[in-house]
């Protein structure tokens, strides 16, 4: 079944067809905008009920529905400052140890940092990491796990496969086949990776800062000093995908419930900083 999924995507115009959706997405006429929250509502279970506008009436779109903002007390922030919090809502894909320079996609499925990444970054070889995948009615609001300095960001084209278990199960290399931003930023704690990997129906990865735009055309680097706190907005996602967090070794001890399928929530604690 996997393997039928993965090559069914592989002969759908994946670019076309979520740029055609996106478009839609992001009507504001009414009965585009009702149908396409209501429906999305239904199917996936939306909870609305955090979120700082409580009624689907409320959203100008439904692109605007589905980065909603939550109420300021719906996700605190983890109160221990050495605390790592978790960048958003979703559930643990995979977690672990950077062996070889490679991360865990699923059982017997490894990939490159440097693929990913398209660069070499000999700092986090060795290190930690944490994939979150987010579901589509989860909140789609991307944070830093720490106070960090932004300084580079590599955008890089590809893909835009699906990312669900079905997909990391049988397409090897999968974040690495997708559209990703890769942001690069800098701590008292080491270097920081915070990857956002787009999907089919993505319309775009957006940030809070100026930028390439998604769809990106072209592998593009851009170097930054912008400080961000820790639990700070930095982007976003027009429907969802993956975030994959990256830490020097050394310097972040992850917590040992994190297994795949765990649920998990923007600013609760993952981890703790250890040097």
């Amino acid at each position: 079944m996997s393997r039928s999924f993965a090559a069914l995507q592989r002969l759908l115009p994946q670019h076309g067809l979520s740029r055609l959706v996106g478009r839609f997405a992001c009507s504001q006429t009414p009965w585009i905008r009702r149908t396409f929250i209501q429906t999305f509502s239904r199917v996936y279970g939306v909870d609305l009920s955090e979120a700082r506008r409580a009624s689907p009436d409320d959203y100008d779109s439904f692109n605007d529905f589905f980065t909603r903002e939550l109420r300021t007390d719906a996700r605190p922030i983890a109160s221990d400052p050495l605390a790592v919090i978790c960048p958003a809502d979703g559930s643990i894909s995979q977690v672990g140890q950077l062996v070889d320079n490679k991360l865990m996609q699923a059982k017997g499925i490894s990939y490159s940092l440097r693929s990913l990444t398209g660069v070499d970054l000999p700092q986090f070889h060795s290190g930690t990491f944490a994939t979150v995948y987010l579901a589509p009615k989860d909140y789609h609001r991307v944070h830093l796990p720490i106070t960090a300095r932004l300084v580079r960001t590599i955008a890089i084209p590809g893909a835009l496969f699906s990312v669900n278990a079905k997909t990391e199960a049988a397409i090897s290399d999968l974040f690495c086949r997708n559209e990703r931003l890769v942001c690069h930023f800098a701590s008292d704690h080491g270097d920081v990776l915070v990857i956002l990997v787009g999907a089919l129906i993505v319309a775009s990865i957006e940030t809070v800062w100026s930028g390439p735009q998604s769809p990106y055309r072209s592998f593009t680097e851009n170097e930054y000093d912008q400080r961000f706190e820790r639990g700070c907005e930095i982007g976003r996602f027009v429907l969802g995908s993956t975030v994959i967090v990256c830490f020097e070794p050394g310097r972040v001890e992850l917590d040992g419930t994190l297994q795949q399928g765990k649920k998990v929530r923007m600013g609760e604690s993952i981890g703790q900083l250890i040097g």
